[in-house]
């Protein structure tokens, strides 16, 4: 914690971006959840989300407070370790694992369902055309991944805030023109259309639409004020997602309500797939494709298909990161092979975890199956959730005494000043149900979920035993840290470089000069760009030793007044890392060497971020190799 505490890693994320990420994974669901609920729930559909609703407003609040209390990636994982131990911490991680990777083939598989459904490309929407695409998308996506994906968080924040803000003009819009109270009342057939066996189906199914939640917990460290931050994002998420999901489904139900077709059977196109004339593929879009908005309505169903898709996309790259960070983690706690977690030499990637999990997921897709997808998400996820209610209940009545900076509602106290989260109690009681009945229910779900599970239970105890290891102990593997120098604190003038640019010897013998006229020292910030697929701890061993050879080099040059460390940092984040930095340090002028010009720009995103913001003055030294004609040797910039 202490390194964490210090420069360890760099909190970035305040409670917006929190709430805009963790909504733009979460909001994607609703673009084939709704489908697949109605497909069960027919006419019951809207009273799924409500319940399924409830469930998730307690399942957040276990999630909050342990987050809270430990904010650390790995979200039910995590919280496992904490209050039992290291296998039961692999049996939530595994679950996880089986989470991440229905989460990338679902996402993936309704995006040439949206495009065919804008497009009006039938292909799209049927098999095999469908199962192609998705897989095609899936490889893409791994290797970009592999690689290093450079996605702007400002571009996914952004789209996330669309489409929430898209989803409520769609519900304004639906309650305006199409909602209809006595056709809900009409579409309920109880115990004929839905069956009970269906309805209850639905519910764990419904589920799926706010299993998001754990990527709150997973950026936990790098959260602003984390103890305040997450516990408010994930109440925004909360009450943005239930406003939605229990708004939309009624329009929808009032835009395609539940008939009886040829055979006497009770449907909604909801529910139907596309070669039956229904929307399960594209749900929302079937939809919008049901409002009358006159000339506004070819635009809408365009605007709609392509953000539902983009969505998504996001949502199935989000999901290979989470497998990527995901297999990192477990093997930092030796809980795999060491193969697994290994990094790209060139590009600092879990690659073998990336594709070995990328292709899990396009063999899941083969079927063609969407509700198999769902109740395999479903499985997991409810798996996942069960773990992290109980361990919440377990941490408050072995930990009594611990610091809990957030606490869920509902709390029934004990003797010797313990108290029983309600909440939790609840919440693992409704997702354990869920479970059940989700995998009693559906045997092809039972085989391949139990079937992972057991998988995992062979996998853990061989590799432990080789590593000889018994099954409990939490056993880390040893990372080098980043250096840290307390004297930076009282230090005036800093120097920013990257590491993986070339020492720059004018940047250094510039501040010395500023240092020597100020009789003040010199710190060095060496910062590394972490790409979205890796840890934001990850381990670069040849990156790390030639970012301290930068350091040693610059002690070399400016004497003992030269301290400094290495910062990790994710990409487009180091501006504001040199930002904060000098803040921190007081410093009096910031020296950063010209880069090299790759873009339409002087300066870069960093430097330009620097120069944006900048708290002191700024000089940009350009080394005679690196010298632009007619530019002066230093560029300064007073504050």
């Amino acid at each position: 914690m202490a390194e964490r505490r210090l420069h360890g890693l760099q909190r970035v994320l305040g409670v917006n971006a929190l709430f805009s990420t963790a909504y733009g994974n979460v909001g994607s669901s609703i673009y084939y959840a709704l489908g697949l609920v109605a497909s069960f729930a027919l006419g019951l559909t809207p009273v799924v989300f409500v319940i399924t609703g409830f469930i998730f407003y307690l399942t957040a609040a276990t999630y909050a407070e342990a987050t809270a209390m430990y904010p650390e990636a790995g979200g039910s994982s995590s919280f496992a370790r904490h209050a039992f131990n290291e296998f039961a911490s692999f049996f939530a991680a595994w679950a996880q694992m089986l989470n991440y990777t229905i989460t990338i083939a679902i996402s993936a598989f309704f995006v040439p369902h949206y495009l065919g459904g804008v497009a009006q490309v039938d292909a799209l929407r049927h098999s095999p055309g469908d199962i192609f695409f998705t897989i095609g998308l899936i490889i893409v996506l791994s290797v970009v991944n592999v690689r290093g994906v450079k996605e702007s968080a400002g571009v996914n924040i952004g789209l996330a805030v669309v489409d929430f803000l898209t989803q409520l003009l769609l519900v304004a819009v639906g309650i305006f023109l199409v909602f209809k109270p006595q056709v809900l009342i009409d579409n309920v057939h109880f115990g004929l259309a839905p069956t009970w066996k269906n309805f209850f189906v639905a519910i764990p199914v419904g589920m799926i639409a706010y299993t998001g939640i754990e990527t709150i917990s997973n950026m936990a460290e790098e959260a602003k004020d984390e103890e305040k931050t997450i516990p408010a994002a994930i109440n925004r998420v909360v009450i943005a997602v239930f406003a939605i999901y229990s708004l939309l489904p009624m329009v929808a139900l009032s835009a395609l309500p539940v008939h009886q077709d040829a055979s006497g059977k009770y449907v909604t196109q909801l529910g139907l797939p596309e070669d039956q004339g229904g929307f399960a593929g594209d749900p929302v879009l079937g939809v919008v494709k049901h409002f009358d908005l006159g000339f506004l309505q070819g635009p809408a169903e365009v605007y709609v298909g392509i953000l539902a898709a983009t969505i998504l996309l996001i949502a199935a790259n989000a999901g290979i990161i989470g497998v990527s960070r995901l297999v990192y983690s477990m093997g930092i706690h030796r809980q795999m092979p060491d193969r697994l977690r290994q990094l790209h030499p060139r590009y600092g990637t879990p690659y073998v975890g990336i594709l070995i999990f990328g292709g899990i997921a396009c063999i899941a897709v083969i079927p063609g199956k969407a509700e198999f997808l769902g109740n395999m998400y479903a499985f997991g996820a409810m798996l996942s959730f069960t773990i992290a209610h109980i361990a919440v209940v377990k941490l408050r009545l072995s930990q009594p005494d611990a610091r809990r900076p957030w606490t869920g509602p509902g709390n029934f106290p004990l003797r010797g000043g313990r108290s029983l989260p309600l909440f939790a109690v609840f919440g693992g009681l409704f997702t354990l149900l869920a479970f059940i009945v989700v995998t009693a229910l559906h045997v092809d779900v039972a085989l391949a979920g139990i079937s992972w599970l057991l998988l995992g239970m062979v996998i853990y105890p061989i590799y432990r035993h080789r590593q000889g290891l018994d099954l409990t102990t939490t056993t880390k593997v040893a990372i080098q840290g980043p250096v840290v120098e307390h004297e930076a604190e009282y230090e005036s003038v800093l120097v920013a470089l990257d590491a993986t640019q070339p020492y720059s010897k004018g940047a250094i013998a510039t501040a010395a000069k500023l240092a020597a006229r100020r009789r003040r020292g010199i710190h060095l910030l060496v910062y590394m760009a972490v790409p979205q697929s890796s840890p934001i701890d990850a381990s670069f061993p040849e990156a790390e030793a030639a970012a301290e050879s930068i350091i040693e080099q610059a002690r070399l040059q400016g004497g003992r007044r030269v301290t400094g460390h290495i910062e990790k940092v994710r990409l487009g984040q180091a501006g504001r890392l040199i930002v904060k930095e000098a803040r921190a340090l007081h410093a009096q002028a910031i020296v950063a060497p010209l880069p090299p010009r790759t873009g339409g720009t002087l300066f870069g995103k960093t430097l330009e971020t620097v120069l944006a913001e900048r708290p002191c003055r700024v000089i940009i030294q350009s080394d005679p190799e690196t010298k632009p004609p007619h530019r002066p040797a230093g560029i300064a910039v007073p504050t």
